[in-house]
Formats: C-alpha cells, structure tokens, sequence
C-alpha cells in the first residue's frame, strides 16, 4: 500500500496517472456540443487557429503552476502559493475562486450526462416536472443527473487510486472515439464547405473566449500535488504537455468534424461531433459511439474536478479558513471525505434546473477560473521578487517577463466577463450564481472559528518537511 502525506492523504499518484487526470480533465464534455459553434464562427482553420492562440495563452499561465507546483508540491495548490505570496484573504478569495470553477464544471457534468443520454435513446425526455427560463425540466434528467452525482462522488470518496484508474478507462475510451473520427475525416471527409476563417478575426476571437473554460483542468494536478508520487520537476512538465495534448485534441476535433458537414449544419445538432461522425461512416451506430465517447469525456471531467475541488476545499480546511470538518480525512480510505461529499451536494441541484443551466454555469464558471489564474500570476510575480533564493525544481524561462506577459493576459479575460466586456455575465441567472457563490463562501467562512490562520512560514516549513521526505 502506498504511503500517507502529512495531511493523511495517499501517495498513490504516478506519473500515467497525474497526466491523464489532467488531460481527461480538460477534455470532457464541452467538445462534442460546441464543435459546430467553433468551425461556425471562424470557420475550420480560424477555429483551429483560435485553439493555438488559446492554448498558448493557457500555455503561458500553465508554465508559471509549472514553477509553483514544482516549488511547493502540497495539496491545494493555488491555496499554497497565494498563501505564501499574499497571505490570508489574497490566499481565500484566490482558492474560493478555482473552487467555484471546479463546482460549475462538476454542475455542468451532472446536467450534460441526462443531454448524452437524451441524444442516444430515443424518447428520453420524459416526464416534464417544471419550466426554468422557459424551457422544461424532465423527471428523466433530474433522475440520471443525481444518479450520476451520486456515483461519482461515491468513487471519489472510496479512494484516489480507484478514481484515477476509472480515469485511465474513460480517456481511452475518449481517445479511441477521436482516432475513429480523425480516420473517417480522412478516408470519407470532404473540404468543408465553409471559408476557412469563417468570419474573420471577430468570429476567430469568439472562439478564443471560450477557451478557458475547454482548458480548465491542467491545475487539478497542483491540487493532488501532495498525493504524487513522482519528482516535483516532472510535476511541473506534466502540467505543459497535459495542455499541449489537449489542444491537439481540440484541433483534431474541429478539422474531423469539419470534413463531415458545414459550420452552419453542425450547429443544428444538439451533438455535433457525432452527427460528424454519423456522416463520414453513413452509420448511426459510429454516431453513438462518439456520444459516448462524450459521455467518457463527462465522466472524466466530472471525477478529475471533484478531486481538485475536494483538495481545495480541504486545503483551506487544514488552514482554519473553512469549518474543521471539510479537513477531515477517511481513516478507511485516506481521502478529503466531507469536502467531497460538499462538492457532490453541490453539483447535485444542478439537473433541477434544467438543459439552461449549461450556459449558465460555464459563463459564470469562467469568472472564477481566470480570477483565480490571476490572482497565481501575481504569486508568481511577488514569490520571484521577495524570494529569489527559494527553490525551484522547475524554473520558468524569461521569469518575471512570462508573469507580466501572464498578468495581463488574465487580467484582460477577466475584464471580458464584466459589464461591457465581450463576455459579461447575464443578469439575473449568471450574476447570481456568482453572488450565492461569494455568499456562501462568507458563511463558511465566518463558521469556521477563531482558529489561527496558517502562516507563510508554516507554509515555508511544510514545503521543506514535505521535500525532505
């Protein structure tokens, strides 16, 4: 049996592991509902062309957890760094941030499963119980999306190492669908028919917007750091090549998907990726595979971000930021119980709600994970210049220029979710969503006693125990 960290948690983590949660975690569902959005707003190559730009913005605030991650590999992440760099409130806004994101992702996977399940059997939609924003609600959505939850957390909270093989199967599950695609582009697809850059810069940069929130999942490595049992410098180049694998994923999604039918035809399908590859097989069956292939990419997603969203939750615990209870640690199966039992409780309203949920959430999700993206930027960029001596298994080349290229890079993807920005959040739904989220993080805050807060120095210290052991 592997050993246990400080915090009680299994090192049970090896390298195969780290990079497929990561990649699987990226790589979920997002994919194979937008794929017609892409190719239609900037056509095949301007799409493609979008991915790159993502990726290499994405890329530049991967490297920066690169340094970090290899410099402080404790659970939490994003908590450790900005605890150290800007203490306490810096440290709670900056985590209460990345863990928004990761319960919208997991929100969002628990009503994508019932809009799989609805694309593969026919008359799923059943059962009408309400209308939200104007569309209904089916008894058979809310019943598949708990039931979903409910499992998932359940995997969760028996063990790492059971969740991150069920990780291994679904990514290759994924992974064997996109080969699939990519072979019947070739040998049946035709050139699209669609200008290469659709729209021009304005429909590539539509594109861009929405790559933050298909890249999300890289920093779910930094929060099970602790449970690794690998070198702290390949924890850092694992985070770079997640993000590299997965947006040639992404590329090869559009350019297969854009072979099969047109930009303008793939948006009519509520699963664009399998009505692409219905076509270039002429079958239905190669249809449902790729769906669920779409399901293996929720599951995926969904596991990988109830981890990281446990871990961060369980972080803040440990540091008297958030009630005791969330620190607590399985005896049976040294895993962050309650913390994973809150996030699942979470995600759990999200199908009571209904398919406009999924809009909702993933705007309103983006929010947080570029704040919180921010916010370690700006770890970076303080740690570099107070602590030039501290030691970085893995060192970012160019330093303190790549952090201020960074900063404003995020800094400008937070402005386009503010009012008059590209993005801005609606009113009232998504701003509400981000209201009840800082709401709720006051409460847990306010409750979780008059512990002392965890110091930069106990910080300092536990990096140095954990690196000596």
């Amino acid at each position: 049996m592997s050993d246990t960290t400080q915090s009680g948690l299994e090192k049970a983590l090896g390298t195969k592991e780290m990079l497929i949660l990561s990649f699987g975690a990226m790589i979920g569902w997002g994919w194979i509902i937008l794929a017609g959005d892409w190719i239609n707003e900037g056509g095949p190559m301007g799409a493609i062309a979008a991915f790159i730009a993502g990726g290499i913005v994405v890329s530049i605030v991967a490297i920066i957890y690169s340094e970090l991650a290899s410099s402080m590999p404790l659970v939490g992440g994003e908590h450790v760094y900005s605890l150290r760099a800007l203490g306490p409130i810096g440290s709670f806004v900056c985590t209460w941030a990345i863990i928004f994101g990761y319960v919208t992702v997991a929100a969002f996977e628990a009503v994508a499963l019932p809009s799989a399940m609805a694309f593969i059997i026919p008359g799923f939609n059943a059962i009408p119980l309400w209308e939200v924003a104007g569309e209904p609600v089916y008894g058979t959505w809310v019943l598949v999306g708990v039931l979903g939850t409910i499992g998932v957390t359940y995997l969760n909270y028996i063990g790492i190492r059971i969740a991150a093989q069920f990780q291994i199967i679904m990514t290759v599950v994924i992974a064997f669908a996109g080969v699939v695609l990519i072979s019947g582009a070739i040998t049946n697809g035709q050139p699209s028919p669609d200008p290469s850059f659709g729209a021009g810069t304005a429909g590539i940069f539509a594109v861009v917007l929405m790559t933050p929130f298909m890249f999300v999942g890289f920093d779910v490595i930094p929060q099970s750091a602790e449970e690794a049992d690998i070198p702290a410098r390949t924890l850092g180049l694992l985070i770079l090549l997640s993000v590299g694998l997965a947006s040639m994923f992404y590329m090869a999604v559009i350019w297969g998907s854009s072979r099969a039918l047109s930009g303008a035809a793939l948006v009519d399908s509520p699963l664009p990726a399998a009505e692409a590859m219905e076509v270039l097989f002429s079958s239905t069956a190669a249809g449902q595979l790729m769906a669920l292939a779409g399901v293996a990419g929720i599951m995926t997603s969904w596991n990988a971000f109830i981890i990281g969203g446990s871990r961060a939750l369980f972080a803040l615990a440990q540091s008297g930021m958030l009630p005791k209870s969330l620190a607590k640690v399985h005896p049976e199966y040294n895993t962050p119980s309650n913390a994973i039992l809150l996030i699942g409780g979470l995600s759990v309203l999200a199908p009571f709600f209904g398919e406009q949920m999924l809009g909702w959430i993933v705007n309103a999700g983006g929010l947080g994970i570029v704040v919180a993206w921010f916010l370690v930027v700006v770890s970076f960029l303080v740690l570099r210049y107070r602590e030039p001596e501290m030691n970085r298994p893995y060192k970012v080349p160019g330093g303190s220029v790549v952090g201020i290229v960074a900063f404003v890079l995020t800094a400008i993807f937070i402005s386009l979710y503010l009012p008059g920005g590209q993005s801005a959040l609606l009113w009232p739904y998504e701003w509400l969503i981000v209201l009840g989220w800082c709401i709720l993080g006051v409460v847990l805050y306010v409750f979780s006693g008059d512990e002392p807060v965890e110091t930069s120095e106990e910080v300092v210290n536990r990096v140095n125990t954990f690196n000596d052991d």
